[in-house]
């Protein structure tokens, strides 16, 4: 087997894994160090990575007198300093706090563009790995759910569990009756495969949902209304996220749905709590077992 130190890969871990008794320098140097690297070559590497890192004037610090977020860029520096040819990196901003954790996501997205490297990225936090990433492998058990770039993984997962792992979603239960899916009182086209009275699940984003103060053009009836993936329900809570409101509702069949629209669109509405809506699905991802639209 080859020395760990001939191999061409750099680790960073999530709690940093530093050398507690040397300097950031002296850190930062050790894997050229123990490759024999010539001292001016040492030098001058630690110098373009401190900088690279944004840690110049802390070189002479211990780790013990940096934050987290100055850690977490001294081990990737160090981990970079051999120029490995790839770069394994197991939750390495597990440990910092949101803000840390953005600008250290946006500096290694910087560093990947100017250091052409390649990376594997673990990682619990799904748009840490949808803003990274160029590929996404979903990893469910042991096993590999889906591999794709983040909009296919988004827009287009193949399994249900994909559906329900990566981004904010509702699940509603319904069955298939004559080449429908039913879901409650909402109605959509049942997925290939899929006769009836089989158990379907429908996956749809709350951004996929439009809502209306009065009945939609051609929604008829409510008997009609729930052929053209129309339903009505009540407006159980309104929160406003920035440019966003969340919109908690109820269908008429007892079902919860999030929905999401602008607070523009939600002024135009005139919506409050406790009114009646009308509810049209714009996109439902459907699965019955292992198929899937």
């Amino acid at each position: 087997g080859t020395r760990v130190q001939d191999r061409a890969v750099g680790f960073v871990f999530q709690h940093y894994a530093l050398f507690r008794h040397m300097t950031v320098r002296k850190n930062i140097a050790f894997g050229l160090e123990i490759r024999n690297k010539p001292r001016a070559e040492v030098e001058a590497t630690v110098r373009e990575l401190l900088d690279l890192t944004q840690l110049g004037s802390l070189g002479d610090r211990y780790p013990a007198e940096l934050s987290g977020g100055q850690r977490q860029r001294v081990a990737l520096a160090r981990a970079l300093a051999p120029k490995p040819a790839l770069l394994l990196l197991d939750e390495p901003f597990g440990a910092l706090d949101a803000k840390v954790r953005v600008e250290l996501r946006e500096w290694i997205r910087r560093l990947h563009e100017e250091r052409n490297i390649t990376s594997v990225f673990v990682t619990h936090d799904q748009e840490e790995a949808m803003d990274l990433a160029d590929r996404v492998i979903v990893l469910h058990k042991g096993k590999v759910e889906q591999i794709g770039t983040p909009e296919e993984i988004y827009d287009r997962p193949a399994t249900a569990f994909v559906a329900s792992f990566v981004g904010s979603i509702n699940v509603l239960e319904g069955q298939v009756k004559g080449g429908r899916a039913a879901l409650g009182t909402l109605g959509v086209s049942a997925p290939e495969g899929a006769g009836d009275g089989h158990r379907v699940r429908a996956y749809v984003r709350p951004h996929d949902v439009d809502l209306e103060r009065q009945t939609p053009p051609g929604a008829g009836h409510a008997g009609e209304a729930s052929e053209s993936a129309v339903a009505t329900a009540k407006v159980e809570r309104l929160s406003r996220i920035g440019f966003m409101v969340k919109i908690e509702l109820r269908l008429s069949d007892g079902q919860p749905l999030s929905v999401e629209l602008t607070k523009d669109r939600v002024a135009e509405l005139g919506l409050a709590e406790g009114d009646g809506v009308f509810v049209n699905l714009r996109d439902a991802k459907l699965f019955v077992q292992d198929y899937a639209i």
